[in-house]
């Protein structure tokens, strides 16, 4: 089985616990106004394809800089749409006895089906953006509505897989008082979240935009300040 990959990165220290390699896959169901990856959504003919093995063969090359927590993470894009060989990689990965990592929206999520569970079955740790709990909110924001995203974080919880949650602030569109409070009160309505992350905004994707012709919709808007992080925090009950 290949995948589509749209890129790797030799040391992620920011994808999942201690150092990690990371596999950018291709393809993604969301479409997030301030996605700093907007070229992973584009035609898969620019993407190049790779059997499990050789992906796990490359990252295998790093694996003396990972120490005892580090590892492989699959980010993107969304690897959901790629379950099938995520979850192949992710078991090879086991069997070599390196830790798993999945950076998801679970836009794809469906209960039943047999590849998404698969992946998450060989699955370490989750790190799962909730990217607004508020419906209407959240297709603002992503396009899309949020349904199989809040089952898929109530099906990880059942599960019992470790999960670290992450949130954007974006100031004036996801820093909103009441969806902060909901947010923090469906968390901890969860029994395995290790972690919650408050991400502050950030235009660095608006180039890659204006590259692909697309309009970013986010011109102007500054990053939130300390206060506003901290607000968040407090909110999300972190």
């Amino acid at each position: 089985m290949t995948g589509k990959i749209h890129s790797f990165e030799s040391f992620g220290a920011a994808d999942g616990p201690g150092v990690r390699f990371v596999v950018f896959m291709h393809g993604c169901p969301l479409r997030c106004v301030y996605c700093h990856n907007p070229d992973t959504w584009a035609n898969a003919s620019c993407a190049a394809e790779t059997t499990a093995e050789e992906a796990l063969s490359r990252a295998l090359r790093y694996r003396d800089y990972w120490g005892e927590k580090g590892g492989i993470t699959l980010s993107g894009g969304e690897p959901m749409m790629q379950a099938g060989f995520a979850a192949e990689l992710f078991e090879l990965a086991h069997a070599e006895g390196v830790t798993t990592c999945l950076d998801t929206a679970a836009g794809p999520f469906r209960r039943g089906d047999r590849r998404i569970e698969r992946l998450l079955a060989a699955t370490d740790t989750v790190l799962l953006d909730l990217k607004a709990f508020n419906r209407e909110l959240h297709r603002k924001v992503t396009g899309a509505d949020n349904t199989r995203i809040l089952d898929c974080a109530r099906y990880l919880s059942e599960k019992g897989v470790p999960v670290w949650i992450r949130r954007v602030l974006v100031p004036g569109l996801t820093d909103g008082e009441e969806d902060l409070s909901k947010t923090g009160e469906f968390i901890r309505s969860l029994g395995n979240v290790e972690r919650v992350e408050v991400l502050p905004y950030h235009d660095m994707g608006a180039e890659k935009w204006r590259a692909l012709g697309l309009e970013y919709q986010l011109n102007g808007v500054p990053p939130p300040d300390e206060n506003a992080v901290t607000r968040a925090k407090e909110l999300l009950g972190v």
